[in-house]
């Protein structure tokens, strides 16, 4: 699904225009990034939660040559599944 596939069943599902849902959608996913970006975790109950990781720096591979390289320490979003979440998939 993409962005513009969300928004349409967003407004569908909610009665919104294209606009309020894409707004609404960017409000959220701004919403978000903030969150992470101060180190707080975003929950969504029966849904998952958005976790900040810190990644150490270290040695990787670069698979078409072979070369070892450095790998800079850096921050990645994770999602973690909820129980609700994972009910209605295998439900």
């Amino acid at each position: 699904m993409t962005k513009a596939e969300l928004v349409a069943a967003i407004a569908d599902q909610a009665g919104l225009t294209k606009d309020q849902a894409k707004k609404a959608l960017d409000a959220f996913t701004d919403s978000v990034v903030g969150a992470l970006k101060k180190g707080d975790d975003v929950r969504l109950v029966g849904f998952g939660t958005f976790l900040a990781v810190k990644r150490e720096a270290g040695t990787a591979r670069n698979p078409r040559t072979g070369e070892t390289v450095q790998r800079p320490a850096s921050v990645t979003a994770r999602f973690r599944v909820g129980e609700g979440l994972k009910g209605a998939l295998n439900g």
